[in-house]
């Protein structure tokens, strides 16, 4: 019989789990029903193209003394070790192993998420699925045995599904808290769940965080005394621009010594989108389906969708095109910059456009990035949308592009944006949006 440890794994390092907000989307869905059928469909993520490849001896995961699986697991999904995001938190279920001596450790790209802690049982990993979300993974710690990738389904659902949290989707989200001396959370002070939105001063709560940033505060590189009411402003104060974390933990048994600030924003930025993503994914496929099934039961032809349908499917996008264009984003007060090779190592990927340009610009002046549209509309993720809420997104992306749409949540854009924007999408992803003027 396995370890418990072994059994329980829950992503819960800060990454945790996003349910269905409410936003006039039914709260009754389940994706263990027809269409998603999450537990019994056979996942097609890298995690998985990554295990059929071991199978058929065309990559190995060798054991290696210190991190164990981590370094190979990392090199064969393509995830950068500058990705490195250092949580102290007890907020595992490997949390005995976890507090401010010894973080956990997140690496990610645009794919996959990997968690890794000093002294544990496994590797965890939450893979995105274009089709199921968030597909959750476990590797056992055994140098006498070869790697094996551990599908879980209900054990790590119990964290990683819930309405306030994921959406009410399989996902992952960073969450903040106030993290006592041992790294147990305070709980009586509460918390937050952080993404690009996110007042800066709220974030990073249990975690560390490296890189200048002038004027800005968060709520990273300290703990938090047995206070009903913290004095926040030295607590913030202290924990700011902190480059050299080599008195607070030993850095020696991690991949790099950083907890790259420019890594945490794009970090929580992406897993609020990838859970909008799925979140879109099931709410369309479940609308189909019942249209369909209403159709059929009228007689009538199964298309076109009912105009019941056809809301829901809107419902369920348009928050997902306001977080594309990165709306409600605080502004920075000032230039943020890592102390690592992140920023270099994530832009380089491109795609670019004739004049270089990329999604994945930085601006880190004034906001996160140079060219507000997420990256992720390249993703294995975006790409397995159904096709009635692809054409949902490109038709409102070309609305707010064009100027047509003058919502609170689109005048963040300038019309140098926009204009960018939609140079870049011709170039890079002519399917997504037409070139101006045609």
């Amino acid at each position: 019989m396995s370890h418990p440890a072994r059994t329980l794994p829950r992503f819960l390092a800060l990454l945790l789990f996003l349910p269905v907000v409410a936003s006039g989307l039914p709260q009754q869905t389940t994706y263990e029903s027809p269409p998603v059928n999450y537990s019994r469909t056979r996942p097609v993520d890298a995690v998985a193209e990554l295990t059929a490849r071991i199978a058929a001896g065309r990559a190995t995961v060798e054991f290696e003394r210190g991190q164990g699986f981590l370094k190979a697991v990392l090199r064969e999904l393509g995830i950068p070790f500058s990705s490195q995001s250092l949580v102290f938190s007890k907020t595992s279920f490997q949390r005995q192993w976890i507090n401010p001596r010894a973080p956990r450790a997140i690496y990610f790209n645009d794919d996959v998420y990997v968690g890794w802690v000093q002294g544990g049982d496994v590797v965890e990993l939450a893979s995105q699925d274009p089709q199921l979300g968030s597909v959750f993974y476990t590797v056992d710690q055994d140098p006498a045995a070869p790697a094996k990738f551990r599908r879980q389904t209900d054990n790590c659902l119990q964290c990683h599904d819930s309405t306030g949290l994921t959406l009410g989707v399989p996902g992952v989200t960073v969450r903040s808290i106030f993290p006592a001396a041992d790294g147990q959370p305070r709980f009586s002070l509460g918390g937050f769940r952080t993404t690009f939105r996110s007042p800066y001063e709220d974030r990073w709560g249990g975690w560390y965080v490296t890189g200048s940033h002038g004027d800005l505060r968060h709520m990273g590189n300290v703990t938090y005394p047995d206070d009903p009411n913290p004095e926040m402003k030295q607590f913030r104060d202290k924990g700011a621009n902190v480059t050299d974390l080599s008195k607070r933990f030993d850095p020696e048994p991690y991949l790099t010594d950083t907890s790259d600030i420019v890594a945490l924003m794009v970090l929580e930025c992406q897993t609020f989108v990838h859970n909008l993503i799925t979140r879109a994914n099931h709410e369309t496929r479940l609308a189909v389906l019942q249209s369909d099934e209403l159709n059929r039961a009228l007689g009538a032809p199964l298309r076109p969708l009912t105009e019941g349908s056809r809301r829901r499917i809107g419902y369920a996008c348009e928050p997902l095109v306001e977080a594309l264009l990165y709306s409600e984003e605080p502004p920075l007060p000032g230039p943020v910059k890592g102390n690592s090779t992140f920023a270099a190592d994530f832009e380089k990927r491109g795609p670019f456009d004739r004049n270089g340009r990329s999604l994945r610009q930085f601006d880190l002046s004034k906001r996160l990035f140079k060219y507000p549209l997420s990256y992720l509309v390249y993703s294995r993720a975006f790409a397995g949308l159904p096709p009635e809420a692809r054409d949902v997104v490109s038709k409102r992306l070309q609305e707010i592009l064009a100027g047509r749409d003058d919502k609170p949540a689109f005048r963040h854009l300038s019309a140098e944006d926009r204009r960018a924007i939609q140079e870049i999408l011709a170039e890079t992803f002519p399917k997504l949006l037409p070139a101006p003027g045609k």
